[in-house]
């Protein structure tokens, strides 16, 4: 088990789920930094928050911290870190962060289970292309979004989907939605889907939020008023 402290919140992951740029990232605190600055920079007490990749629970855990945890829900598809995210929330005093188990996909599915690919290091973890199983997927939940956005009404939607987020943006988001910070993956998919994400979240009533964004964090806030 190896044990880490980034700008207070403590985290012990273990050792088979690292390798060595993860360990690197964690150890000079640059793991996730640029995603969890955006959450927090608009992150209010009172708001409600959904994570989607949640990996080790470190920004759940930074997000509870703010509003605390019974306003926090963290997804993961990878079967391995529940018990990860559960801790990391537990040793940083945020137990009453949801913990939900599945992979997210665009729109609900007559299936109730999709392939997810788990590698030994956990941040590579994403749905099998095209849903073919492969010698490291398992079969995990199938969750759909519009069915969590309802469910969770969430006013901040942080995600990391590793690539799942290209078919988010088929119909419009809905308004108690106020914030998006989410990881794009350009290698993933082509520039009309960044485009097509863009103006879909445009039509949502939510704008590109030069704040909180940089590089390939990209970061959108509601528009009120005129």
């Amino acid at each position: 088990m190896a044990q880490f402290t980034i700008d207070g919140i403590s985290l012990d992951v273990p050792d088979a789920l690292l390798n060595r740029r993860i360990s690197e990232k964690l150890s000079t605190g640059a793991y996730e930094a640029d995603e969890r600055r955006a959450a927090l920079m608009r992150l209010r007490p009172g708001q409600r928050v959904l994570e989607l990749g949640s990996g080790i629970g470190f920004i759940a855990a930074s997000c509870a911290a703010v509003v605390g945890g019974k306003h926090v829900v963290a997804v993961e598809a990878n079967p391995d870190l529940l018990p990860v995210i559960r801790k990391t929330c537990a040793l940083n005093g945020h137990a009453g962060v949801e913990i939900v188990h599945g992979a997210v996909s665009g729109h609900p599915d007559q299936t109730k289970s999709i392939a997810f690919d788990v590698p030994g290091a956990f941040w590579a973890g994403r749905i099998a292309p095209d849903g073919t199983p492969t010698t490291t997927s398992q079969h995990v939940p199938r969750l759909a979004l519009p069915e969590l956005l309802e469910r969770y009404r969430p006013n901040l939607v942080v995600m990391d989907v590793e690539g799942a987020e290209a078919q988010f943006f088929e119909d419009c988001w809905p308004e108690y939605v106020g914030q998006i910070v989410m990881e794009l993956h350009p290698k993933q998919y082509p520039d009309t889907t960044i485009q097509k994400i863009v103006d879909c979240l445009s039509a949502s009533g939510l704008t590109y939020d030069p704040g909180p964004s940089v590089g390939r964090v990209l970061c959108f806030r509601r528009v009120r008023g005129g």
